[in-house]
């Protein structure tokens, strides 16, 4: 497994993904290797997972890659059945799997190219990066059926359909809540890594415009992001309603506090099926979600669904003013969370693996091109701006 930060899972969804299945291709006996960037651990296996921990230049637009070229240069020296490429960015790396005859599925993530934090030149090159991913990779992962018809729309080609998994808290406790001077049910949640398409200002914003009672807590923080850090602490505006608690690391807290809310806000927009939003639900978290198809598809009717801050505020006013309404839709979502297993997300790995061994796969498809021109990436609402 190649391209993420890798375990312990402590930062995102590729990780989490990582983690889980990887533990579980373990368990069925399977010898799983994953390349780790130093500073993540200093493991040498863990969950019976084999950790190669290798440097990485420590630069936005290096990183990955960085990374990237020395696990596949480690890799080459190092014969495996099946390597899992994640992120369609790593795909410059592609045609030396092929060479050396490794069968590779490369999972190709969400609308990288629609973050506002990439340039044009940053989105030129995600772009390019997503059309060879389709012309050298064996086969393609998307992790949300609207990836999935994103690739079939723009280059003609299939995708495998392998989601997350969504943990289902039954009695989570509320202990925790104490240390940071909470009380379950009556505060509103963002937990979000600080960047524009998750649209952490215009939970803040929208919130500040309210009437709500209830604190608003915000869990996260990013790294090369310090201007938009301060947008979002900006639009807070100093009202002692807003509680910034920055990164969580605390697994049992973070738990706790999805299950505790009356309201979590979920603003991901360009990166397929989330797994903040699955923990979320999960825990009977009744959500509030910035309004694009990748949150539908995992909410549906349950959730409620925003565009600018005046939603926002409008949202959290009816939910504290039906208290008993929104928990009840939070507990209808934990019951949809169900549907998102990790067991049955591993034995897709797994049987996709065995295809890619044994050729049973759609393989490179070198003909490919796109069909449509390039969109606008995503911005923030003019209600927020």
């Amino acid at each position: 497994m190649v391209g993420t930060r890798g375990v312990p899972a402590r930062y995102g969804g590729f990780e989490t993904a990582v983690e889980e299945v990887g533990r579980r291709l373990a368990d069925a006996g399977h010898r799983v290797r994953v390349y780790c960037r130093s500073g993540n651990s200093d493991l040498s296996s863990y969950l019976g997972m084999e950790l190669v921990t290798l440097p990485a230049l420590r630069q936005r637009s290096l990183e990955t890659l960085s990374h990237t070229g020395a696990s596949v240069g480690h890799l080459l020296g190092r014969r495996t059945d099946v390597a899992f490429v994640f992120n369609a960015a790593n795909a410059p790396y592609l045609p030396l799997l092929r060479a050396a005859r490794i069968p590779v599925a490369t999972h190709v993530d969400g609308l990288e190219w629609q973050r506002a934090k990439w340039g044009g030149a940053g989105r030129r090159y995600y772009r390019a990066a997503e059309t060879a991913a389709v012309r050298w990779s064996d086969a393609l992962i998307a992790d949300a059926v609207g990836i999935a018809d994103y690739y079939r729309a723009e280059f003609g080609v299939p995708t495998t359909l392998l989601t997350y998994g969504a943990p289902v808290l039954t009695a989570p406790g509320h202990d925790a809540l104490a240390d940071v001077g909470l009380e379950p049910g009556a505060y509103h949640l963002v937990v979000a890594r600080f960047e524009p398409e998750n649209h952490v200002d215009l939970w803040v914003e929208g919130y500040v415009r309210s009437g709500a009672r209830h604190p608003l807590v915000v869990v996260g923080s990013a790294p090369y992001a310090d201007e938009y850090t301060a947008r979002v602490h900006a639009a807070a505006q100093g009202d002692p309603r807003v509680r910034f608690l920055g990164g969580v690391w605390d697994q049992n807290l973070l738990d706790q506090l999805y299950a505790n809310s009356l309201t979590y806000l979920h603003g991901h927009s360009v990166g397929g099926t989330n797994p903040s939003l699955l923990r979320a639900i999960g825990a009977g978290a009744a959500t509030v979600a910035y309004d694009v198809s990748f949150n539908r598809e995992v909410a549906g009717d349950d959730g409620v669904y925003v565009r600018d801050a005046a939603d926002v505020a409008r949202a959290l006013e009816e939910a504290e003013a039906h208290e008993g309404a929104t928990r009840a839709r939070g507990a209808r979502l934990r019951e949809r969370a169900r549907g998102y297993d990790w067991d049955e997300v591993a034995a897709g790995y797994e049987a996709l693996a065995r295809a890619l061994a044994e050729h049973r796969v759609p393989g490179p498809q070198r003909r490919a091109s796109r069909r449509s021109v390039p969109a606008a990436p995503v911005r923030q609402p003019e209600a927020v701006r």
